[in-house]
């Protein structure tokens, strides 16, 4: 007899077969006595007792049938008592939601009638029996934590879409959410539920009041006096909003918390109970009785050591319980409350599940003597039950429940011939699973009993002026030492005792992944990779119908331990096959992407459209690959694209949504926590798989067609006899070292797809926590500084101020041992390795593909997705429990994650702008920290110099925001007065505001300046055009900056009360700060590469200086002018314009002007200055406003007159009292001019004399200028600028302008100024002397 479930399958049918004339066969398989004695020992009467054992009928086979009928039939109440309906209930049985007509709103409702989902603003349901007498009760089990109202109402009561239960007279309702009770008024009740609570809602009509209870602890009496009596019922009834989701037990299975004296709405099945009892109890008599044949007796056996070895006595006997039991076995309550808790019971005695072979014996017993219809339903009931269980139990510090419910999962999965009917049918299909590698995180620190476990909490209480907390052992007291090693201890045990929970699941997950269970049929791992696949499928593809999809808490810890077991069985198998990489080599071929052998659905690629690239590279794909795509395939991808496109642009989308239709679908699975997954979302997705139909040599063409997911074979994924399987279609780049198992790649690549989906998300979610602890240390910092401040006499201020610090520290206490928790779960050092390890299979992905050059395009957004993301995650989130420099080999995978941005941010085989944009900000975001810059400066010169080039290339048809701010990036710490982490205006007019906006520490990269110099130095129309487009962006973004400071100064002057639009606010900061960020640009070219502007034989040299001076004046003049608008907006203080200030825009100019005036030789500085001058925009008291007017050295920058002071005076008054100043606004201080030396701080002592230097050098040159310049009449000024004398003459129309005029229109357009004839030259032009 196999123990897998083989062999020949003898069903219930062939043994009621047996009749007289087989009396001799079947009684001779021992002695009629023995036989005799056995039956009666397996199946003994109640009314035999033991005195009475010799005087028994003997007992036979033939017998039998009758005999258990007797028993099983002993005790049983008659029809007629137990179809009498119960007094005090009215309405059918099974109780169900009542999906017809006693509901309001839009629901979804699982197949079982018992699970339910709010899909609209506030829907209600109740339930299809009411009550009018007596004490009943039913349960809810919470599957999200949101909004409801549960309880009970009668059949008056009328819902809508803003009353639900407990807002009408008749209803009375428990929210746990805002923690109340409602019946038309509200008041607080109970506590606060989370998801996998269950509510007991408990009504006592004799005593007319109703209870809740959570978690089996009773939330005492909520309502009394209710209204009871003749035409009185109540009905279980809910009202939830939307995508809140609950399941209902009325009683179909047993009350996970009865309490006594209450009914379940819903009968037990008590007749049905007692015979499985009775039958579980002959069924354990088998396994508790061996048969000595030899010496004719019977014997005692631990039952644990039971082995099915074919006996005959033994299966007759039990083919005839199981006659009786089967049957019994397909119905949810009795599989619950008899076999689940059997099976459970084996299990007590704790080891390993290996050292419990029972399950597996008589799971193969199920298969044999049960039909395969009941034992399906079995297994089906059995798992929904366990999934419940695990899912619903309450948190104990040793997690003691959901290690026994896991424990015995692993142990029905151990067998072969069940696991695979579960992947099959149900695991997927029917049952939530993910939930099996779920651990939640409990919102009742207390209730979880994690006191007992962290008895000793700790916070950090040193904090810098970020904010953050400074972690340096010196300044902490023995105290705090003491304190966080305790608490450290406590998170350690902690950790253990959840480390027991995951291996358990992937245990399971390891079971799944077997790829070595042949024998009957498809091996687990190939059911596991289909299923898989549509799950991903499932959530890829609905991600506008978040009811549908898996909540991200469940796919974050699915992940990792998904991660563990792939890793497990990549390296179990490398072990086995020389030469092939370890898990820690793994990455995804790029074959993958393109051969078709797995689906991607419609998710987006680098290079666009599948069926676009299919059409463009299948000669790329033929010569580099030997793939030819069938024409037909082409043509079918073609029209399924203009479909698509009419009908709704579906595939354009980023993400892959699939367009639903016009009918909502109904959701897959968010709403019970184990049904509803009848109506199952379909893709339908354009790549399908496709396969070879013949083995392959490597240079032949494989022609590849089309092939549904779900007839894949083994033979599909991993290949044979020449056939390459997944790795079909190499391409000659591509190494062929052999790697592990071929289906273990998909799974990689559906884990990149997972983190993709939710996963990072979720992570930058759960660090809420982390911040809240730091804010409430913070708060209980400052509060107890408070303290120590308050003056003796102030009893009033002191009782508050304790009773602040009473309220931070019990709310500590909480998060911290809570932070304990999610620490453990989702931040700790192995989940960081997980993210880690998922970093750098992207990269080698990344790497792999790149090198077949065009075929990159067919790569998944995705990977560069991940990648991005999975270092953000490693940087933001799990910082600072755990260190990146402790990863191995981190400072390489920088380096190559640097080289990977650095390459793609510009590759003009990515096409989408969303993947364009990431990339970028990533980027920018690489070269803000130290280490990461480093990393870019690592890659090889060639990558870096091809970066800046990109960088470099003009702005104009492209996104030019995020290039400037790298370029900002790598020179912030360089530049005049530019080495600061705050905004030195906030720190002056704000000090005390700690949450002021916070720049990273100044970290510039000399060497990529260097390249950069070198770049515009050597190309000559590179630079013209960098400049030109530079200068084009900052006049443009300047002047929207003053239109819209304009019209925020008209709102602010009409004397209504005005609010200015918060999207505006942002809009005219973002234009000051791209304003300062193209000053900033301007300021390191002019540092680095003087010559562009300062050496005239370069050809736009002249032009650009003049270009450079004109703007350089346009913005002084409007940020330094007396009376002036920009003076106005910033003295209103404005939220959303707290960057707008003189500081940062006057400094960067005042950068570039002393670098052309001062710094420079002779002759630049000369040329620099006349330049600057004969500009007809040019003031000298914009330069001398730098100094506080004419440079007073007192600091205090005071305007010089009282008339001007009067001035100012009247221009403040002028704002509307509506726009209220913040404090502090009003006084001298706003009065004073901006002055340099007001910001010692942020400006060397060289910075400032430079500034005198150059002010003295304008004053002087300025002088000379107008003494020497004479009178030129209006003739002989230029036609079009009329600020300087006509120098160029244009060929062949004759006429005539100034040559800054001319070089300036020449950039963009060759057309004449005046006849729109095309100008061919341009000569100098010299007036004729008069005669």
């Amino acid at each position: 007899m196999s123990s897998k479930g083989g062999g020949t399958a003898l069903s219930r049918r062939n043994y009621r077969l047996y009749s007289d004339t087989d009396k001799p066969k079947s009684t001779g398989i021992v002695n009629e006595k023995l036989l005799s004695d056995y039956l009666h020992h397996v199946f003994p009467s109640s009314k035999q007792g033991p005195a009475l054992a010799s005087l028994r009928k003997s007992l036979a086979f033939q017998d039998l049938g009758a005999h258990l009928e007797t028993l099983l039939s002993e005790g049983e109440s008659t029809e007629d008592s137990r179809d009498q309906p119960v007094e005090g209930r009215l309405g059918p049985q099974p109780v169900v939601l009542d999906h017809t007509s006693g509901f309001e709103g839009l629901l979804f409702v699982d197949d079982d009638l018992l699970g339910v989902i709010g899909h609209s603003n506030f829907s209600s349901i109740r339930a299809t029996t009411c009550v009018y007498k007596g004490k009943w009760a039913y349960e809810v089990l919470i599957s999200s934590q949101g909004l409801m109202q549960i309880g009970w109402c009668t059949l008056n009561c009328r819902f809508n879409q803003e009353e639900g239960v407990g807002d009408t007279p008749d209803s009375y309702a428990y929210d746990g959410n805002r923690v109340r009770k409602w019946n038309v008024t509200t008041t607080n009740y109970g506590k606060s539920w989370a998801a996998g609570d269950i509510v007991s809602c408990l009504i006592d009509l004799d005593e007319a009041t109703i209870t809740f209870c959570l978690n089996g602890q009773s939330l005492g009496t909520a309502f009394s006096d209710i209204k009871i009596g003749p035409g009185v019922a109540y009905f279980p009834a809910i009202s939830l909003s939307f995508k809140e989701s609950v399941a209902f037990n009325f009683g179909s299975r047993p009350l996970r918390y009865p309490v006594e004296g209450y009914l379940p709405l819903q009968d037990p099945p008590t007749a049905d109970l007692t015979k499985a009892h009775k039958l579980l109890g002959y069924i354990k008599n088998v396994l508790s009785t061996a048969i000595d044949i030899q010496e004719e007796r019977l014997l005692e056996k631990d039952c644990s050591l039971w082995r099915l070895n074919g006996e005959p006595t033994v299966l007759i006997t039990l083919a005839h319980i199981f006659n009786h039991f089967a049957p019994l076995m397909c119905k949810v309550y009795l599989v619950e409350d008899v076999l689940m808790n059997f099976l459970l019971g084996i299990l007590e005695g704790g080891g390993s599940v290996d050292e419990h072979p029972l399950i597996q014996q008589l799971l193969d017993l199920f298969w044999l003597l049960m039909e395969d219809y009941e034992v399906n339903e079995c297994l089906k009931q059995l798992m929904m039950s366990l999934l419940r269980a695990y899912r619903f139990s309450p948190i104990i510090p040793d997690l003691g429940f959901q290690i026994h419910y896991l424990r015995l999962t692993t142990a029905i999965l151990r067998h072969e011939k069940s696991r695979k009917y579960l992947l099959s049918n149900v695991l997927f299909d029917v049952l939530r699973s993910v939930v099996f590698f779920y651990i939640k995180t409990p919102l009742r620190v207390k209730e979880a009993g994690l006191e007992e476990l962290i008895p000793t909490t700790w916070w950090p209480t040193h904090f810098d002026k970020e904010g953050k907390d400074e972690r340096d052992p010196k300044d902490e007291s023995s105290d705090e030492r003491l304190r966080r090693r305790a608490y450290e201890r406590g998170c350690q045990r902690l950790k253990k005792r959840i480390e027991v929970v995951e291996e358990l699941q992937v245990q399971i997950l390891r079971l799944l992944l077997n790829n070595k269970d042949k024998t009957t049929g498809q091996a687990s791992r190939y059911i596991f990779l289909n299923k898989f696949r549509k799950f991903l499928q499932e959530n890829a593809s609905n991600r506008g119908h978040p009811t549908a999809l898996c909540p991200p808490e469940y796919m974050v810890c699915f992940l990792h331990r998904l991660i563990t077991a792939v890793r497990a069985c990549w390296d179990e198998g490398s072990r086995k096959s020389l030469g092939s990489t370890n898990s820690e080599a793994a990455y995804v071929p790029p074959q993958i992407f393109y051969n078709g052998k797995v689906d991607y659905f419609d998710l987006q690629r680098l290079g666009g459209l599948l069926s676009h690239l299919k059409k463009t590279l299948k000669d790329d794909l033929a010569s580099k690959a030997n793939i030819i795509i069938d024409p037909a395939e082409i043509q079918a991808t073609s029209m399924d694209d203009l479909d698509e496109d009419e009908e709704s642009g579906a595939a354009q989308r980023p993400f892959g949504a699939v367009a639903m239709g016009g009918a909502l679908a109904r959701p897959s699975w968010l709403s019970s926590p184990t049904l509803g997954r009848a109506n199952r979302f379909l893709s339908t997705a354009a790549v399908s798989l496709m396969t070879p139909r013949r083995p392959l040599s490597q240079p032949e063409k494989v022609k590849i067609r089309t092939l549904a997911v779900e007839h894949r074979t083994e033979e599909d994924i991993e290949g044979s006899h020449g056939n390459d399987g997944l790795l079909l279609g190499r391409p000659l780049e591509e190494s062929d070292q052999p790697m592990a198992d071929k289906s273990l790649l998909e799974i990689i690549d559906g884990i990149v797809m997972m983190y993709n989906l939710s996963v990072h998300q979720q992570l930058g979610k759960m660090v809420v926590v982390a911040d809240d602890v730091h804010e409430y240390a913070a708060a209980l910092k400052d509060t107890e500084e408070k303290i120590a401040r308050c003056p003796a006499g102030r009893a009033d201020i002191m009782e508050e101020l304790h009773k602040s610090q009473k309220v931070f520290a019990e709310k500590l206490n909480h998060l911290s041992r809570r932070l304990a928790w999610i620490n453990a779960t989702i931040y700790s050092k192995e989940k960081m390795l997980d993210v880690y390890w998922l970093l750098c299979v992207c990269i080698r992905t990344i790497e792999h593909a790149d090198n077949t050059g065009s075929l990159f395009a067919f790569t998944p957004e995705l990977y560069l997705n991940v990648a991005m993301n999975a270092y953000s995650a490693l940087k933001n989130y799990f910082s600072p429990s755990c260190s990146m420099d402790e990863l191995p080999g981190y400072e390489e995978t920088l380096t190559q994650l640097a080289a990977i941005l650095s390459k793609h941010f510009a590759d003009p085989r990515i096409v989408g702008t969303d993947i364009k944009d990431s990339l970028m900000q990533a980027l920018a975001s690489y070269v803000c920290y130290p280490q990461s810059l480093r990393a870019v400066e690592r890659i090889p010169e060639e990558q870096r110099v091809a970066m800046m080039r990109n960088l470099l290339a003009p702005y104009e048809q492209r996104p030019w925001a995020q290039t400037n701010w790298i370029l900002v990036r790598l020179w912030r710490g360089c530049g005049f007065g530019y080495r600061y982490t705050r905004l030195p205006h906030l720190l002056k007019t704000k000090p005390e505001d700690a949450n002021l906006p916070s720049l990273q520490k100044p970290c510039p990269s000399l060497l990529l300046q260097r390249h950069m110099a070198q770049l515009l130095s050597a190309d000559k129309d590179m630079a013209a055009s960098f400049l030109n487009s530079v200068l084009n962006q900052l006049n443009w973004a300047f002047s929207e900056f003053i239109g819209m400071i304009q019209e925020i100064q008209q709102a602010a002057e009409r004397p209504e009360r005005n609010f200015v639009d918060t999207r505006q606010l942002k809009v005219c900061a973002t234009c000051f700060d791209l304003s300062v960020s193209l000053l900033r640009v301007l300021e390191m070219t002019v540092t680095l590469v003087p010559e562009i502007f300062l050496d005239w034989s370069r050809p736009s040299a002249e032009l650009l200086l003049r270009r450079l001076a004109q703007l350089l004046n346009q913005v002084l003049n409007r940020v330094t002018a007396e009376k002036n608008l920009f003076d106005r907006v910033v003295n209103l203080r404005l939220p959303g314009l707290e960057s707008v200030d003189h500081y940062p825009i006057l400094v960067a100019v005042t950068g570039i002007l002393v670098r052309v005036l001062v710094d420079g030789d002779r002759q630049g500085t000369c040329r620099a200055a006349s330049v600057l001058l004969s500009d007809p925009c040019f003031q000298l008291h914009s330069i001398q406003h730098l100094l506080g007017d004419g440079g007073d050295s007192c600091g205090s920058a005071a305007p010089p007159t009282t008339n001007a002071r009067a001035v100012v005076s009247s221009l403040a008054s002028s704002v509307a009292p509506p726009l209220p100043s913040a404090p502090g606004a009003v006084g001298p201080l706003d009065r004073k001019h901006f002055s340099l030396h007001a910001y010692s701080d942020y400006i060397s002592q060289e910075e400032k004399q430079k500034v005198e230097l150059m002010l003295a050098f304008l004053t002087e040159e300025s002088q000379q200028a107008a003494a020497s310049t004479a009178p030129t009449s209006e003739d002989d000024l230029c036609p079009i600028c009329y600020a300087h004398s006509i120098s160029a003459i244009f060929k062949p129309c004759s006429h005539k302008s100034c040559k800054a005029c001319i070089n300036q229109h020449l950039m963009n357009n060759k057309d004449c100024f005046f006849c729109k004839a095309t100008i061919t030259a341009v000569d100098d032009y010299c007036k004729p002397t008069s005669s």
